[in-house]
């Protein structure tokens, strides 16, 4: 018995199934199998029984389940102790919203490559709600996304929020929220489901919504007079000061966009969780920055 057996064990217990944990691991299916097969025939048990989804744990396979995670723990922990920064080696997938893209992402990437010199990054710039996806099926290793997620495998390092504030081109002068165009965030994310709520509320009934994907393209369609639009204050002072937006006040913005640092705790692992660490510490940095904003 070894230690690629068990990790073999553990990602096929975690993902339900061989086909998926060949991919996770980038091997191929006969290999896992092996794998699996070569560690039942040590052990002399049958660790799990096949069904029309995929596998499950027998109760064999579940308590050995709970000595392999202590394992992994322990290795995790003695590579966490024993490696130096600047030797630690390997890939780690971010997922990023457009909001913390525009805003300190640059300032944690070389933070984290001065750390970790020799670590691979994959970026990923999309919505919150596929991120979330990415994470959950293992896709990706650390999202800075709308959050908290709720789910019980999930660990969420808060960041400083962002302020929201309506904005609009320098020369209109009329801002009735009710009949004017709104451009929004994305129809799937949360803030475009609370500003509809509160439109409703208020002026029960809603006039032109533009939802976007793309935070840059609505800075854009505010700058150019097609509407007006509630954005984060921070991300707007550029336009601001060159005299492309005006902020307004219509008696009410939307609540702030709240964001987290969401990794997977299933495994747990310490490269992934000093890089949360590392995104707080940046993301408080840039929040006294811009606090008088």
């Amino acid at each position: 018995m070894n230690f690629d057996q068990l990790k073999t064990f553990l990602w096929v217990a975690r993902l339900g199934g061989v086909r998926r944990a060949a991919r996770e691991m980038n091997l191929s299916q006969p290999a896992i199998s092996s794998r699996i097969a070569a560690l039942e025939e040590e052990l002399g048990i049958k660790l799990f029984d096949r069904q029309k989804n995929g596998v499950v744990l027998t109760k064999e396979g579940v308590l050995l389940r709970s000595h392999a995670e202590q394992i992994e723990r322990s290795i995790s922990q003695i590579k966490a102790e024993l490696t130096p920064s600047e030797e630690v080696k390997g890939t780690l997938r971010i997922g990023v919203a457009e909001t913390i893209a525009q805003s300190w992402l640059s300032e944690f990437l070389s933070a984290l490559r001065k750390r970790y010199p020799k670590l691979v990054v994959e970026l990923s710039v999309d919505v919150s709600i596929h991120l979330r996806d990415q994470l959950l099926s293992h896709n990706m290793d650390l999202a800075f996304l709308m959050g908290p997620l709720p789910e019980g495998n999930v660990e969420n390092i808060l960041f400083p929020p962002f302020r929201l504030g309506w904005f609009c081109h320098p020369s209109m002068s009329h801002h009735d929220l009710g009949n004017a165009p709104i451009i929004s965030f994305s129809r799937l994310s949360r803030p475009y489901q609370e500003l509809m709520s509160e439109l409703m509320n208020r002026y029960h009934e809603v006039g032109q919504v533009f939802p976007s994907t793309s935070l840059s393209t609505n800075f854009e369609m505010v700058a150019s007079g097609i509407g007006v639009g509630a954005l984060p204050v921070q991300l707007a002072q550029h336009f601001v000061e060159s005299k492309r937006l005006k902020m307004f006040d219509p008696g009410w913005v939307p609540e702030d966009l709240v964001f987290t640092a969401s990794y997977l705790n299933d495994p747990k692992d310490h490269i992934v969780s000093e890089a949360a660490k590392l995104a707080l510490d940046i993301a408080n940095e840039y929040d006294q920055r811009t606090a008088d904003l």
